[in-house]
């Protein structure tokens, strides 16, 4: 009657801790049936190949570029929660105004880790997209209790050398999570009339010293030019402004859409 893709949102859901009654109100599905997915359907998930950060030599995910731009996502508007029977729900709020954002980060959920659903949870002016797995944790080492600007966040050497290889999306994926590109103007004086001038700026703020430095230094490496920006005494913002660093990162990042 339901659809593979009805069953596993309808676990997600519970593996979130829902309980089965909210759950059942949510998407319409009795609690018998989900009980009974539950103890058919799971079970099934949970075998096969351990995830390739579990083996016994650890390797790097299968689609990099999609992982560097999701990490980049993580480390701006993600966080990993744990649920039931040792599963972790990861989640990346995308704001409704950006559903194509919506849309990539749904992709590179997907990409990660194919073997477990997708799903979005509408929030108040945002989305929630999410998964469930056992070996979110694997992927994402710099999950930890707290919030990430009061802890220590560094990058395994398998992921530092993801990003190296794959810079612009792990700077695409910050920026989406964390930036964004305004366009500013200024007037001058041209033959004595006053004429308008405008130009684009990017901007990214994360109260993290460690994420704004790793955003810093992965520019550094593909020649974009930036400044930081304090607010009061916090130097919070990274500013691109200058005119050939505006058109790489057009050409690399764009705006969001």
């Amino acid at each position: 009657m339901y659809d593979t893709q009805t069953r596993r949102r309808a676990l997600a859901l519970v593996a979130q801790g829902r309980s089965l009654n909210s759950v059942s109100k949510e998407t319409g599905i009795s609690r018998a049936a989900i009980r009974d997915w539950q103890t058919r359907i799971e079970p099934l998930q949970r075998t096969g190949e351990p995830c390739s950060r579990c083996r016994d030599v650890p390797v790097p995910p299968e689609e990099p570029e999609a992982y560097s731009y999701l990490l980049g996502l993580y480390l701006g508007d993600g966080c990993i929660s744990p649920s039931r029977r040792g599963v972790y729900v990861i989640r990346i709020a995308c704001a409704d105004a950006w559903p194509g954002l919506i849309d990539a980060c749904e992709d590179a959920l997907r990409a990660v880790r194919p073997e477990n659903s997708v799903f979005r949870v509408q929030n108040q002016g945002c989305v929630s997209v999410a998964s469930s797995s056992k070996h979110w944790p694997c992927f994402f080492p710099q999950h930890g209790p707290g919030k990430k600007h009061e802890r220590a966040i560094a990058l395994e050497p398998w992921q530092q050398e993801i990003v190296d290889a794959h810079p612009w999306e792990f700077i695409r994926g910050l920026i989406h999570s964390d930036g964004c590109r305004i366009t500013n103007w200024t007037t001058r004086l041209v033959g004595g009339e006053r004429k308008r001038y405008e130009y684009g700026r990017y901007f990214f703020t994360n109260k993290s010293d460690d994420i704004r430095k790793l955003f810093s230094d992965t520019l550094d490496k593909v020649g974009v030019e930036w400044s930081t920006l304090a607010r009061g005494s916090d130097p919070l913002h990274i500013s691109i402004a200058r005119k050939a660093s505006v058109a790489l990162m057009d050409a690399h990042v764009g705006p969001k859409y």
